[in-house]
Parts: structure tokens; C-alpha cells; sequence
């Protein structure tokens, strides 16, 4: 059973995303860790927070980055609402952050667990370039990073820049230079993956959880021709069924300043870094109806 810790800023799919993570029998969730990226960092935090509590599950939280390494904070609450989590009226959270801040709990995590830790970061990466530069030595207790962000095709916050990146690209940079085994599941592989109107449908009536999900979905600013992504819903899929996401090795830059600043450069052609190398695994592809009959198996072992 893979070990995770989960990297994320709730927002609408980071929630879908620790919904299913923390429900399924096959992932042992050590840790959720907050950052600042779709609101601020209190707010994903008291989000997070205020899931466990809906799921009646103890695992710690993490309190991490306020804002990005250089760049000024800014977050997409036009998108996923003020609080980064409306549509549904959940109570009050039960419990409080750990008192150790992100990066100093990642380490304890990975120094406790017998096992490597899957990384999975679904928010600006500003809490995991800080952890690889403090903790050099814990890298090789990391089994994989997965990602949600990036993208080769094209921006949704530049016509170049996907939203995680261009949020922190000076962290974003530091994170795919890293000695680690990483995959990049991106805007080519989320903008295809979305959740149909008949999904929706489906899990409104499964139990309150269904409940839950559809009311947050359906409040969820991301609209797309053929439905909504649950972009960071897909790093899990990717954990438990890597087979159903198309992926290729790549050699990926960041840019840091600059008109495309944000942007994830795919050296396809390998003019810039030898032939054979790689620094990262890259989603391009997924079977989008096999994505949302997998998203219903989910919800359908949640609590009713």
C-alpha cells in the first residue's frame, strides 16, 4: 500500500482529490500539507481541515507556505470562491493544524516511515522546493512526486502558463530539477479528463458524499465544453492506475521571467539536454469515459 503525503491548496478539485485519497482502501495518507494557491493559505488550511472532519478521518495537517518564493501571491478565487470551497455548508472543522510547519513535517513523516513516501502536489510547489532544499537527504526516501500542474500545449492562466506553476515558477523550477522520479500531469491530460454532467447527476444521489461532491462541483467556475476538470483528482487516479494516463519521458525547463513566465518547456526535440535524458515523466493522454466511470467507483465507497 503506497505511503502518501498530499501537497495541496483546497480549492474545489483539491478537495474531489483528498475525497477520494483519503477513502481508498489502497493509499495510507501520512499527511496533508496546505500552501497558498487557488486562496490563502488559512483558507486551504481550514478546508482541508474541515474535510477530515466530514470524513471523520485523523490525519495531520500541515500549515505551509503563506506565498510564493519571489513572485507576488495572487489566487484564483474567481474560480473557486472566496472561501475556496463553496457550495456546501460544512460545519466547522474539530481539530487544528499540527504545530510544526509543512516542510519540518514532511521530514518527520519520511523519517518515521519505514517505507519511501509518494509525493503528491496538487498546488503551487512552494512547500516542496523549500523541503528539497532543506532536506536534501530525505530524497531518497521518496519513492515518486506526482504533480498537477504544467502544461505543453498551452496556459490557462498565459496562452503558455498553467495556474500551479505560473504561481510559483522560481519553486516550480527547483521541484523538476530535482533528483527525484516525478510525472507531470497537466493541462493535457486534466482538460480532457473532465467530469460529464452525467456524473454529475450520478453522484448527487450517492449518499452524502455524493451529496457534497456535486454541490462543490456544480459550484465550480472551470467550465469547459463537455463538463468540469478535477484537475488535481487525477494525480490519484495516476497513484492507483497509472496505466489509464498516457505518459512520456520529457525534459522539462520552467520559465521564470519574461512574457511566458510559468511556462513548462518540453525539449522534444532534444536541443538543450542529451539524448536519452530525462527529468521528468510527462501525462499526454487519458481515456476520459474511463476517468469518470473510475471517479463514480470512487464516490461510491465514500460514506453515505
Amino acid at each position: 500500500m503506497p505511503s502518501v503525503i498530499l501537497d495541496m491548496d483546497p480549492g474545489i478539485d483539491d478537495a474531489a482529490a483528498i475525497a477520494v485519497a483519503v477513502n481508498h482502501p489502497d493509499l495510507d495518507v501520512k499527511l496533508i500539507t496546505t500552501v497558498a494557491g487557488n486562496v490563502s493559505v488559512d483558507k486551504t488550511t481550514k478546508n482541508t481541515l474541515k474535510l477530515l472532519s466530514f470524513f471523520n478521518k485523523n490525519i495531520p495537517v500541515a500549515m505551509g507556505a503563506k506565498a510564493p518564493l519571489k513572485k507576488e501571491f495572487v489566487d484564483a478565487s474567481a474560480i473557486h470562491g472566496s472561501s475556496g470551497m463553496p457550495g456546501y455548508d460544512f460545519p466547522e472543522p474539530q481539530k487544528e493544524p499540527i504545530d510544526l510547519s509543512a516542510v519540518e513535517a514532511i521530514h518527520q513523516v519520511i523519517a518515521q516511515t519505514d517505507e519511501k513516501i509518494t509525493l503528491i502536489a496538487t498546488g503551487s510547489y512552494t512547500n516542496i522546493a523549500e523541503f528539497i532544499q532543506q532536506y536534501p537527504n530525505d530524497l531518497d526516501q521518496v519513492e515518486q512526486l506526482i504533480l498537477m500542474g504544467g502544461s505543453i500545449s498551452g496556459g490557462n492562466c498565459s496562452s503558455v502558463a498553467e495556474f500551479n506553476v505560473f504561481t510559483d515558477p522560481d519553486a516550480a523550477k527547483i521541484v523538476f530539477e530535482a533528483p527525484i522520479e516525478k510525472t507531470m500531469i497537466g493541462l493535457d491530460v486534466t482538460l480532457k479528463a473532465l467530469i460529464t454532467p452525467a456524473t454529475l447527476n450520478t453522484i448527487k444521489d450517492m449518499g452524502k458524499s455524493g451529496d457534497m461532491l456535486y454541490k462543490i462541483i456544480a459550484a465550480y467556475e472551470d467550465i469547459h465544453a463537455g463538463g468540469k476538470p478535477m484537475h488535481d483528482v487525477n494525480t490519484i487516479l495516476y497513484a492507483l492506475e497509472p496505466a489509464l494516463v498516457v505518459t512520456k519521458e520529457m525534459n522539462i525547463d520552467v520559465v521564470t521571467d519574461g512574457p511566458a513566465i510559468g511556462a513548462t518547456v518540453a525539449d522534444i526535440q532534444n536541443r538543450w539536454h542529451q539524448p536519452g535524458t530525462h527529468n521528468a515523466k510527462v501525462g499526454v493522454d487519458i481515456d476520459a469515459e474511463k476517468f469518470n466511470q473510475w471517479f463514480i467507483e470512487q464516490v461510491a465507497r465514500m460514506p453515505k
